[in-house]
């Protein structure tokens, strides 16, 4: 049975710090919706290669194949059957994807999004916020604090590099609890 588009789309923000489970999130959800038999398309930013060039790959080495965009308008040129989208790491697009994501929703299709909705100093991370208050569901993940185990919320960056934009993993950053967070960032 294919999605009814006459009830509208939708937005959906799977949002956290790093390692949280974000991308596995996506991908189960992504993967529910294939069973389902509707037509899936996934994204991510070309500039994200971290695991593979094209497909969204979790820290599990879990993977769907994707379409690497250059920026966010480019998503509304594929698929025009598609009934799901799936976006990944979104805290890398520009600020038009919540525009892009609600042109989508409102023809009908749902659209799920993942990605950090916080960057390493703390503060709100990209289109993530305004995504967040334009979404009908917000499923916000937690790590587990590397220091402590407590809930972790926090991406604590490992290095000194002030840049906002960093891709790394293990070995550039680890979840923190708030307690940790705080405690930690100074020495970086």
């Amino acid at each position: 049975m294919k999605r009814n588009k006459e009830f509208g789309g939708s937005i959906e923000v799977i949002c956290g710090s790093m390692f949280s489970g974000k991308t596995e999130e996506l991908i189960r959800r992504l993967t529910r919706a294939k069973i389902a038999k509707l037509n899936v398309e996934i994204f991510k930013p070309k500039t994200d290669t971290r695991y593979d060039e094209s497909a969204v790959v979790s820290h599990n080495a879990n993977a769907i194949p994707s379409i690497p965009v250059e920026n966010s308008s480019a998503i509304l040129l594929y698929g025009s059957d598609v009934e799901v989208i799936g976006i990944d790491e979104a805290q890398f697009f520009d600020d038009e994807l919540p525009d892009v994501c609600v042109k989508l929703a409102n023809k009908g299709i749902r659209v799920i999004v993942a990605g950090l909705d916080m960057d390493f100093t703390g503060k709100p991370f990209g289109p993530i916020p305004a995504l967040m208050a334009i979404a009908e569901d917000v499923t916000k993940v937690q790590a587990v604090c590397m220091k402590c185990g407590a809930p972790a919320l926090y991406s604590l960056r490992l290095n000194s590099n002030p840049n906002k934009v960093l891709l790394g993993e293990k070995e550039s950053y680890e979840p923190r609890c708030r307690v940790c967070y705080n405690e930690d960032k100074a020495s970086y």
